[in-house]
């Protein structure tokens, strides 16, 4: 390798395109200035409006990819690289990766839809796909639960947006419904009254709208009590607990029975006497139909046997025939012997005399 000859064309190359590379490190440092400008405008902007943090992070990633990628075009075009190859081979790396990719893709673009549509946000418990728990962290590719539990599930964005999605704290307030079963011999109205006074007993229940109580089920062992009351998000599970316990308590003092499943058993001593409408069934008449012609299979099938019976009687008649022929023959080949006999004896008389 001549080392020579390559140093003296790298010393050709900047003195012919000195200005181009004075200029290279001019829009180099140019560019990086009025990228870092643009990025600190856009994210004072996008921090005055009421988009998520999470989708501001996400338009500033994208701008400041494209800003870079612009950049490094004209940086290469300066030097005098063609471009348009470029351009092309990156097209081609863009959609080989976007074909790889099309599952992480499809969940970004789904995440870009939850966050801009404020499905739900950070906090909220939703039930879907089979799990349910609050919404601990949601980002363009998965969303992630936490349940009562403890328990962390990562769910695609892509899952949440193709079923359905329950959102138990979308709004502020949230209603705490009740059964509860008595025996039939309790009293409705003091049964009523207990169920309210102990909702209405809990300062975290809000009196308006009231608490409300009444009897919705007849049940075969019981009168069941459909009963509800309001509360705030987070007080949810706490009003729950607190009103079931004390509803039974308060059962119990005011002799309130919660019966078990009761099933009534009658002897019967009366005979079973069963009515017996109309008449014995009637003997079989068969239709008469009318003669069809037959297609396909069937009739292949009875031509095939027909010519199976003819040629098989032909058979019989031919055998039958060939028996009668030597049953005759047999029986006539006597009758000439015996005549031939008779001929010979009357020629011998005949010579005696």
């Amino acid at each position: 390798m001549d080392w020579t000859k390559i140093w003296n064309d790298i010393c050709d190359y900047f003195k012919s395109n000195v200005w181009n590379i004075v200029w290279f490190f001019v829009m180099l440092v140019v560019g990086i200035i009025v990228i870092k400008i643009l990025l600190t405008v856009v994210k004072k902007v996008l921090k005055h409006t009421r988009m998520e943090k999470i989708a501001q992070q996400f338009i500033c990633t994208i701008l400041k990819f494209v800003l870079w990628l612009i950049l490094i075009l004209l940086l290469l075009s300066q030097l005098g690289i063609e471009i348009t190859g470029l351009l092309t081979a990156f097209s081609a790396v863009i959609l080989a990766v976007g074909m790889a990719l099309q599952n992480a893709i499809a969940n970004v673009a789904n995440g870009i839809i939850i966050i801009s549509s404020h499905m739900f946000k950070k906090g909220d418990y939703v039930i879907t796909n089979g799990v349910e728990g609050n919404i601990t962290n949601i980002n363009f590719m998965f969303t992630t639960l936490t349940t009562p539990d403890s328990k962390k599930i990562t769910l695609p964005n892509s899952s949440l947006l193709n079923n359905s999605v329950t959102n138990l704290g979308a709004y502020p307030k949230r209603r705490v419904d009740f059964t509860f079963s008595v025996a039939y011999e309790s009293d409705v109205e003091k049964v009523k009254k207990i169920v309210t006074d102990v909702m209405q007993s809990d300062g975290r229940v809000y009196l308006d709208p009231a608490p409300f109580c009444r009897l919705k089920f007849l049940s075969a062992s019981s009168i069941d009590f459909f009963a509800n009351c309001w509360c705030d998000n987070e007080d949810y599970w706490d009003v729950y607990y607190y009103i079931m316990e004390n509803v039974y308590n308060e059962f119990k003092r005011h002799q309130i029975s919660i019966p078990y499943n009761q099933l009534e058993v009658r002897e019967r001593k009366d005979s079973v006497k069963l009515p017996v409408e109309g008449k014995a069934l009637p003997e079989r008449v068969e239709k008469v139909r009318p003669a069809q012609k037959e297609h396909g299979a069937e009739a292949l099938a009875k031509l095939f046997s027909h010519d199976k019976k003819t040629k098989k009687k032909k058979k019989c008649s031919a055998r039958e025939t060939a028996q009668n022929e030597t049953v005759e023959t047999a029986a006539s080949e006597p009758a000439v012997v015996s005549d031939a006999e008779a001929a010979e004896e009357s020629i011998e008389r005949t010579e005696t005399k």
